[in-house]
């Protein structure tokens, strides 16, 4: 089984085949424990966008710590699946420190921009998982390896533009709110969107095949990497149209 999202590994199930354990996952948990972990960003969230309401720059050292705090704590998750019942939770803190900040900064700029990105985010949510459902789109191997590929075509263009950013290379086209830029925002939005059909196959393989309990934090801490990533890339997608 494979997955675009390089935190629902191939292999997490593999070893469960063999020895069930007493207490297992159900899709039904993992929803609820998704549920928890999106309360956990949206309060988090309302800290740091108050607190750039009420100090603008100061919001910076929140942002960054998010940011930091949510990387350590994703590859802490990756590798320690055991762990995403702390690790998920606090994840998801760190996360809402930083979306907070940065929406608050969006919407300053952009007045309504925020609720039409996270509008957008849930609604492509309810959409991909009604159509993956109703068996609209099917995660087939061939389908897994396509978004896996341009996932990770998107990511390495990603860490390209940073390390380029460092010597002060910029890179032209694609960041900016051209039609290459917008047409390239609308590809990760595509790429991410489809990485949630992957997220909902993990869930429910992870359920049938009676992964433990733990696995249901760590498959919600899956589908909210997704979530945020869909949610930031809707947002600057919108951010370019506006600048137009």
């Amino acid at each position: 089984m494979k997955s675009g999202n390089p935190v629902l590994r191939p292999s997490a199930f593999e070893r469960f085949d063999i020895h069930k354990p007493a207490a297992v996952m159900t899709v039904e948990g993992t929803a609820v424990k998704t549920g928890m972990l999106l309360i956990l960003v949206v309060a988090a969230a309302g800290m740091t966008w108050q607190q750039f309401l009420n100090a603008g720059p100061a919001v910076m050292p929140w942002m960054i710590g998010g940011l930091i705090g949510g990387l350590v704590l994703a590859v802490a998750t990756i590798f320690k699946p055991q762990w995403a019942a702390f690790t998920a939770p606090m994840y998801a803190v760190a996360e809402g420190l930083l979306l907070g900040g940065l929406s608050a900064m969006y919407e300053a700029a952009y007045h309504g921009i925020v609720f039409q990105a996270a509008s957008l985010t849930f609604g492509t949510m309810f959409a991909m998982l009604i159509a993956y459902r109703v068996g609209l789109v099917r995660a087939t191997e061939k389908f897994k390896a396509g978004v896996f590929a341009a996932t990770g075509g998107i990511f390495i263009v990603y860490l390209a533009s940073m390390v380029l950013g460092l010597f002060g290379i910029p890179v032209p086209g694609i960041f900016g709110n051209g039609l290459v830029g917008i047409g390239f925002s609308l590809f990760v939005v595509v790429i991410a969107a489809l990485n949630l059909v992957l997220d909902f196959d993990f869930i429910e393989q992870g359920a049938a095949r009676g992964a433990p309990k733990y696995m249901e934090w760590y498959g919600a801490f899956g589908l909210l990497v997704t979530l945020v990533w869909l949610y930031i890339e809707i947002l600057r997608l919108l951010a370019k149209l506006n600048r137009r």
